[in-house]
């Protein structure tokens, strides 16, 4: 059975904050929306319009290069959100958002999360707070990026994604592909690394998950750069 609006809204961080009471009214301004595997959900250089809470499924933020090339910036899952940036600064979207996989999604409009921004400074405080995660995110990746070799960048994800979750399992699904895309490698080098990842037992990968089996291994590969 699905959850309802106001479930998913409970399990999502930035809203942790809002008492039972406040935050069923604004369950019920949300909107559920559908998209299929490989469906565009938002486009670079779009108007910005609402705020999306992903309820089930699994998308990924990209750039798009003029030779087609894509980076993946993120892979995000239930729990997490999308689009505020546009919703702050009134600039257009700044990536590409895609289904990847079938994916269940709840909509809020502008009007309304201002509205709730005004009037709930918890709120305020903690999308602050999610801003300045991924903003320094987005620096250590830069880093790891620019310093370290495929290897060291390759264990710098697995941690930063398993830091995300329990710390030792990363449950949204990705591909040798994705990895590639998010680290700015080719598909068989990343290949061959987690194969080595996994056959000298510091990982283990199912189709569901990858378990961070050695944890401390991989904060060793990363100082390797």
């Amino acid at each position: 059975m699905a959850a309802s609006p106001f479930e998913v809204l409970q399990k999502v961080p930035l809203l942790a904050s809002i008492p039972s009471a406040e935050l069923a009214p604004l369950a019920q301004l949300t909107r559920e929306r559908r998209y299929a595997k490989g469906s565009m959900i938002l486009m670079q250089g779009e108007p910005g319009d609402a705020l999306y809470l992903i309820a089930d499924g699994q998308v990924k933020v990209v750039l798009v290069g003029e030779d087609g090339r894509e980076v993946i910036l993120s892979v995000l899952g239930p729990g997490s959100f999308f689009g505020e940036m546009s919703l702050l600064d009134d600039e257009p979207r700044s990536a590409h958002v895609v289904a990847m996989s079938e994916t269940l999604l709840l909509q809020l409009r502008r009007e309304d999360f201002q509205a709730r921004l005004r009037n709930s400074p918890e709120v305020a405080i903690g999308l602050m707070r999610e801003l300045s995660r991924r903003l320094r995110r987005a620096d250590d990746t830069i880093g790891s990026l620019a310093l370290r070799d495929v290897h060291g960048r390759i264990a710098h994800l697995l941690l930063a994604m398993a830091e995300e979750e329990d710390g030792r399992q990363i449950t949204r699904r990705l591909t040798h592909a994705t990895l590639a895309q998010m680290i700015g490698a080719s598909r068989e080098t990343v290949s061959r690394a987690m194969r080595t990842l996994v056959t000298t037992g510091v990982i283990k990968v199912s189709r569901k998950d990858i378990t961070l089996l050695q944890p401390d291994a991989l904060r060793a590969i990363v100082d390797r750069g």
